[in-house]
């Protein structure tokens, strides 16, 4: 190597280290690339090997780095509260890396400003939604009153305080991967995914704050947060903040029943697949089950039977006659309140729209008409909204107060994203959920998973740990 003064770059969403080799600094992960004549890492080691170079008080030449300080001034005043402050104190204590998980309404977004404010530095937020991104950038342009970029959606426009979506991010990233020293993860659990986890790997942002309400993911694959924004700094759960900081809310599970034509088409479609299943030697549970399943149905006119039968059967069990008139009876039960119904598909909330003359959103709804729906909900021209599983994240309407759950997945985190919809503190306010359950079908076994979570233990235990 070179005897001249030790050198980073960025190239491309990697870096580039010349003038010294790695080992003599006590890093790991950077390989030798004999075309460029250097050592190469990923992004996200600039930090570590920044501080390794300061640390042996060797001088260096940082051509990597492509941020200055900033003097954002706070124009709008908020007070935090006292568990924000918390989180705050924690992630610094934790040199400004890692994961703050904080309920749905607790306000995570104004956390993020907090952390902003307090380290100075260009800041890229990453959300998963172009309506969260609009979302931060009204809520940032009137925090700072600076310009704010927008990549993603059409825009792509670079500043010191860019908003993005994570499909952008892991396209871009090693592009503006230099320009910030703060990242921001909004939504944090999407960032595991694959292409996305690249976003984080060819950052340099030596300052990664993670936001989320439900940081495990079913694949296990939280548990690569840790490497790629830090681990959990802080974290509280609804059960503790209900009552003074959320509305105060009830779960009620309504099991409904099929009826008998219902019934007996539900377990003639179950015994079709389920025969097939058994002849086949397959299982849908563990790991590819659903993709051996898949790949077995298609090579016969019997294997396809099976899967129209399994589609049936599933229908069946979660969208019976009986939801839909139960559904009517709680909009009559709850008609001066805001009501978001979900649904785990398009086709059930396209059909409740139709029976109760409520809007529906999808993902097929325009953004303009989505927006139009959620601001009715808001003043009230609307007292109810249905939905599949696009409003699951980053809606804000503090005035709805009841969440119909109609069908849904089994994981724990939609279940509790879909509570925390209704959970927004307004004066007064108590939310319920209400989760209707085909009895004597697998969404039992659906529902019992996606309610292991603190917040669905029952009324009594909660109201108890209040009270004490």
């Amino acid at each position: 190597m070179s005897s001249t003064n030790p050198q980073l770059d960025f190239v491309h969403g990697t870096l580039e280290l010349r003038g010294v080799e790695p080992v003599q600094l006590g890093l790991d992960g950077w390989q030798f690339d004999p075309r460029a004549g250097c050592y190469r890492a990923d992004g996200n080691a600039y930090r570590a090997a920044a501080l390794a170079l300061h640390r042996q008080q060797i001088p260096w030449n940082d051509q990597a780095r492509k941020w200055t300080p900033t003097t954002w001034q706070l124009y709008e005043e908020r007070t935090p509260r006292p568990y924000q402050t918390e989180a705050l104190d924690a992630w610094r204590s934790a040199q400004g890396n890692g994961v703050v998980v904080l309920p749905t309404g607790a306000g995570k977004t104004w956390l993020a400003v907090m952390a902003m404010h307090a380290v100075q530095r260009p800041t890229l937020v990453v959300a998963p939604t172009l309506d969260l991104v609009r979302q931060w950038h009204g809520l940032l342009r009137s925090a700072f009153q600076v310009e704010v970029g927008v990549v993603g959606g059409g825009d792509h426009q670079v500043t010191a305080l860019t908003v993005t979506t994570y499909d952008s991010a892991w396209l871009h990233m090693e592009f503006f991967g230099d320009r910030f020293g703060l990242v921001v993860f909004d939504e944090v659990h999407h960032l595991p995914g694959a292409s996305y986890c690249q976003a984080a790997t060819m950052s340099m942002a030596p300052f990664r704050l993670g936001l989320t309400a439900t940081p495990e993911r079913e694949d296990g694959g939280h548990a690569v947060l840790d490497t790629l924004v830090g681990p959990v700094a802080y974290r509280r759960d609804i059960v503790e903040l209900s009552g003074r900081w959320l509305a105060e809310y009830d779960v009620e599970r309504i099991e409904v029943a099929l009826s008998d034509d219902e019934r007996q088409r539900w377990q003639a479609a179950r015994e079709t697949y389920r025969s097939f299943l058994r002849d086949e030697q397959l299982r849908l549970g563990g790991p590819n089950g659903w993709s051996r399943f898949i790949a077995r149905a298609s090579r016969s006119e019997r294997g396809r039977e099976a899967l129209r039968a399994y589609r049936e059967q599933r229908r069946l069990a979660l969208s019976p006659e009986q939801k839909y008139t139960v559904v009517g009876t709680l909009l009559h039960q709850h008609r001066n309140d805001r009501c978001l119904i979900f649904t785990a598909d398009n086709a059930t909330a396209h059909q409740l729209s139709r029976q109760y003359l409520v809007p529906a959103i999808t993902h097929q709804t325009k953004v303009t008409e989505r927006t139009q729906i959620l601001e009715d909900l808001r003043e009230g021209t609307l007292r109810a909204v249905v939905t599949s599983r696009v409003l699951n994240e980053g809606v804000d309407v503090p005035e709805a107060n009841v969440a119909i759950v109609v069908s849904g997945s089994g994981t724990v985190r939609e279940h509790v994203q879909r509570l925390g919809r209704v959970l927004r503190k307004r004066q007064g306010k108590r939310a319920i959920l209400y989760e209707l359950v085909t009895a004597d079908t697998a969404e039992m076994n659906t529902s019992n998973r996606r309610r292991h979570h603190s917040a669905y233990r029952d009324s009594a235990l909660r109201d108890a740990k209040r009270e004490s």
